[in-house]
């Protein structure tokens, strides 16, 4: 059988990668995992359960619904809500389990399953194997009063809009934090279409909504965070002075100014790692970013005297290290943004209202960010390329060595081996577009001399 989990939880086609008997045979193994760790309370163990709006994902929830079932898991079924209101309700409810059932910023015809651990954290990569391990394999099945009762708990989304407007008006100690402010809020026809307005709302925010309609079929297509344009072109349209853009589960926020201009998820990580540092709550002064974050935010936080530590590629390898370093900002240049006071996830909403909150208080957006300056960056994926000697040819890194000493601190050269696929990453950045483009492209012709297959 092919690994089903990869970096965020089990991902495919739906009804062909992820079936409704996958969704099943996971949610069995999974109980029986974790009730073996010790995980499961001592009384029946209960899991919260939600999902986007993708049409696969109502035969998908009632399949996770009747595996955790029929292994004697009580469940609570939120319905349609983020990714991070699950994580957050596993905490608040006590639960044993959540469970998300999502394929985030993926195309309608994909979908995915992600478990959540109790107090809302992702399970360790152990934990999966494990569970991976079991899929499929005998068990013997409680009856009668052993079984697990699913309850609907769509009432639930209003504690995690409550969670949210709460951090929000402790961020800023005021009632209405977002009072004045006009926010667009593009919901990708995803799972923030109706807590998204409701949590900005009740923090004071006047709201105009593009794009919450969902109709099973239109998640993400040609909007959210990955289709900027429809936004942009409604915050100029409408005069408005934001506007937030989520993804289809909603755990990751981009941002427009009030001149239509795109804010990433970089600048949004350094104004708020800016704000916590006044409010004393960035521990250490640290913010914790991917290698992939611009190296306009490395030389933006040194000027602030926020330090930053790096981490692979994955929100996952960001949540690692905050735990591991009690920190308390860290996220993606995607808009996945952490803040672990509040949340145990990316959390597209609870950033959506800080960014708010912060114009509120500070002012426009774009003069905030003004210090934040992104540096060209030029990406080249090389294929058939042995990724195993990247870090060990001589010549090529005889290379990167040349090219880091030209660039001196006004750039930056990283050479990346997937994880999956023979294909080497070359990124560079530079103080202009026309020198990251001459060394990205002379460091990806020596790979593809020194590495070729």
């Amino acid at each position: 059988m092919a690994r089903l989990f990869g970096t965020d939880g089990v991902r495919g086609l739906a009804n062909r990668d992820v079936t409704a008997e996958v969704a099943v045979d996971l949610s069995v193994a999974a109980a029986h995992v974790l009730a073996e760790r010790g995980e499961f309370s001592g009384h029946r163990p209960v899991a919260v359960i939600g999902r986007d709006t993708r049409v696969s994902g109502e035969f998908l929830g009632a399949a996770v619904a009747a595996g955790l079932a029929s292994a004697g898991v009580d469940v609570l079924d939120v319905g349609v809500v983020p990714t991070p209101a699950i994580a957050y309700l596993t905490g608040s409810t006590g639960a044993d389990l959540g469970v998300v059932i999502s394929a985030s910023h993926n195309p309608m015809p994909d979908n995915g399953i992600k478990f959540f651990a109790r107090g809302g954290h992702k399970l360790d990569d152990s934990v999966e194997e494990a569970i991976e391990a079991r899929v499929g394999e005998a068990w013997e099945r409680p009856t009668g009063s052993g079984v697990g009762r699913i309850v609907p708990s769509a009432a639930l989304a209003d504690d995690y809009v409550a969670h949210v407007v709460a951090a929000v008006r402790a961020f800023v100690d005021a009632p209405a934090p977002l009072d004045g402010v006009h926010v667009v809020i593009d919901a990708a026809h995803g799972a923030a279409s109706a807590v998204g307005p409701a949590a900005l709302t009740a923090a004071g925010a006047r709201v105009s909504v593009i794009n919450a309609s969902p109709d099973g079929l239109n998640i993400n297509d040609g909007v959210g965070s990955t289709h900027l344009g429809p936004l942009q072109a409604a915050v100029v349209e409408l005069g408005a002075d934001l506007g937030v853009a989520f993804d289809g589960d909603a755990d990751r926020c981009l941002a427009v100014d009030h001149t239509g201009a795109v804010v990433d998820g970089d600048q949004i990580m350094g104004l708020l790692a800016v704000a916590m540092r006044e409010a004393g709550t960035l521990y250490r002064s640290t913010l914790v970013a991917t290698v992939m974050s611009n190296l306009g935010l490395h030389q933006a936080m040194r000027r602030e005297g926020i330090d930053i530590v790096e981490t692979a590629v994955g929100d996952r390898y960001v949540l690692e290290a905050m735990r591991e370093g009690g920190y308390t900002l860290g996220g993606e240049q995607s808009g996945h943004v952490i803040m672990s006071e509040h949340a145990t996830t990316g959390d597209g909403v609870l950033t959506a209202l800080l960014v708010a909150a912060r114009i509120a208080s500070r002012g426009p957006l774009r003069t905030q960010c003004a210090g934040i300056e992104t540096l060209p960056q030029v990406l080249i994926n090389v294929t058939n390329a042995d990724r195993s000697r990247v870090h060990t040819d001589v010549e090529l890194q005889a290379a990167v060595s040349a090219a880091r000493r030209e660039l001196g601190d006004s750039g930056r050269v990283l050479l990346r081996p997937s994880g999956t696929e023979p294909l080497v990453r070359v990124m560079v950045e530079a103080a202009t577009a026309e020198d990251a483009r001459r060394h990205a492209d002379a460091l990806a012709a020596v790979v593809r001399d020194r590495l070729r297959l």
